[in-house]
């Protein structure tokens, strides 16, 4: 990521996974969202990973963010069948990764990285709790439940960890322990926000980036699955107490319902380009899309980015 950064101005990373494979007709109603698709059809995901690399990302997620021990052992899975379905997330973008580069390696584009997607607990819950962050557990206790999915993920090799949606500073907190076991690995971390200075749990974001602001494996901090009006102020708060590149991925500026797993409203991204153009100004370096949005939106932002190196 510090790679890209020192040859271009922006990182693009990619948009929604889960709801553009429902705007491609795929049903993710499910308790494990489109991490099911691991399962059912990865092909459809491949298909997501290159729309993305096409529209001009230079760094794809993979489609872990809700794939745990957990919830697949839920769904009847053993631990083995559970460890090769998260690991086929990293190896499945890889792949797509290393097919777009041969074609593309001499078009004045940088080799695209792979990020392993780490969701928050809530994100097992299936409830939203993403948005809330009202757990109830300690530090202690959420370390113990990331740790065999993150190092099953490490595992794969991915080029770097996505720490996402994260509602909660203990989470952060927990996250940033766990890497201490891994010491060569690099992450960002990205809060969901209920408004322009304050994560959903109710803490401040200036508190969060303040405390990541010295932590050498942390290589972003940031905001995604927020509405895109609350972003310009979170990058001010961000920059008044970290010198970190910030990071943000907002959704499209509906509400969730855990319960129904469904969104308020459809929305209108046309003028993304123009956001992500106004968010890099104010000071984020790493730009993509979160849930309802599409390759088209990263499209929107590579046109200037590539316009502009």
């Amino acid at each position: 990521m510090k790679n890209i950064l020192k040859k271009q101005k922006i990182v693009i990373i990619d948009g929604a996974t889960g709801t553009e494979l429902e705007r491609k007709g795929y049903d993710i109603n499910d308790s494990l969202w489109s991490a099911k698709f691991l399962m059912e059809n990865p092909t459809a995901i491949a298909e997501v990973h290159k729309d993305y690399l096409n529209a001009g990302s230079d760094c794809i997620t993979t489609l872990s963010y809700q794939a745990t021990f957990e919830g697949f052992k839920n769904r009847g899975l053993s631990d083995s069948e559970s460890k090769n379905l998260l690991q086929s997330s990293v190896t499945l973008a890889q792949k797509v990764r290393d097919d777009f580069w041969k074609k593309n390696a001499s078009n004045n584009r940088i080799k695209p990285l792979v990020a392993a997607s780490i969701g928050p607990y809530g994100a097992y819950l299936a409830d939203g709790s993403e948005f809330r962050g009202n757990y109830g557990l300690s530090e202690d206790e959420l370390i113990s439940f990331h740790e065999r999915r993150m190092r099953t993920l490490l595992e794969a090799k991915p080029d770097l960890l996505a720490f996402e949606t994260v509602p909660c500073l203990i989470e952060a907190q927990a996250y940033v322990q766990l890497l201490k076991q891994f010491p060569l690995e690099q992450a960002w971390i990205s809060f969901s926000a209920k408004d322009g200075k304050h994560i959903n749990s109710g803490e401040s974001i200036k508190e969060c980036a303040k405390f990541l602001d010295n932590k050498e494996q942390i290589v972003a901090i940031g905001i995604n699955c927020t509405a895109p009006e609350y972003i310009e102020s979170l990058i001010k708060e961000i920059k008044e107490v970290s010198s970190k590149p910030i990071i943000i991925y907002p959704n499209g500026g509906a509400a969730y319902d855990g319960i129904t797993k469904t969104w308020s409203t459809q929305v209108n991204t046309k003028e993304y380009g123009k956001m992500a153009l106004m968010w890099y100004q104010k000071g984020a370096s790493i730009i993509g899309r979160c849930c309802q949005t599409t390759p088209d939106d990263i499209k929107q932002i590579s046109s200037w980015v590539r316009n502009e190196k």
